[in-house]
């Protein structure tokens, strides 16, 4: 059942990582050590994956970067759960440990790296989980209907950016685009998938 349930879970858009959590948080919190039951149940009903090794159906994991708006959680402690966006400097400011370093992490690793700050004086065993609630804005140019910056939504592709930009200009040439990707430039087919943070440019056609 506990497969099961993970397998669910891995399967949703949400880019989520959580530090593991001990059994003396279940001291902490008034719950049984033995809490395997109410985990799978939690698991089962909301898309989280656990920090802990498991297959993951990602092609990659997502490499966090400014703009993107982060729902960090820790368990047990209100003042410390909320939503912090990351800035320009590729970081996000908590309350007790101040700037902690998002750019370039993975939800994962940010989520431990959070948990490795709490515990230096903090907190006896932190619980953390950090949770993608907003991507960075994609960004679409040339032949389209309305070039500009849009919200980014989990599993787009080129096509679909087109589509929200209001589609092709009369002008434009339709069977490839441009893609620009962590500063790589390479010119790619409808179908191919974008990331947040991703430049499409659509050129005009020469006849």
């Amino acid at each position: 059942m506990a497969a099961l349930a993970l397998a669910g879970c891995m399967q949703t858009g949400d880019q989520v990582a959580m530090a593991p959590r001990s059994d003396l948080d279940a001291m902490a919190y008034g719950q049984p050590a033995n809490d395997a039951p109410l985990r799978n149940a939690y698991a089962a009903a909301t898309p989280v994956a656990y920090a802990a090794p498991v297959s993951a159906h990602h092609d990659a994991p997502y490499h966090l970067d400014a703009g993107d708006k982060l729902r960090v959680v820790v368990f047990g402690q209100e003042g410390l759960t909320n939503t912090y966006a990351i800035d320009a400097g590729g970081a996000i400011t908590m309350p007790l440990i101040g700037a902690v370093t998002a750019r370039g992490r993975t939800p994962a690793g940010l989520a431990a790296e959070i948990a490795a700050k709490l515990r230096n004086g903090y907190i006896r065993e932190p619980s953390v989980a950090v949770e993608v609630e907003t991507y960075r804005p994609f960004f679409i140019l040339g032949e389209v209907a309305a070039p500009g910056q849009y919200p980014y939504v989990p599993n787009m592709s080129v096509e679909s950016a087109v589509a929200i930009a209001g589609g092709f200009s009369p002008r434009a040439k339709r069977d490839s685009v441009t893609l620009t990707h962590n500063a790589d430039r390479v010119v790619v087919p409808l179908g191919t998938p974008i990331s947040p943070g991703d430049t499409v440019l659509v050129s005009e056609r020469w006849f």
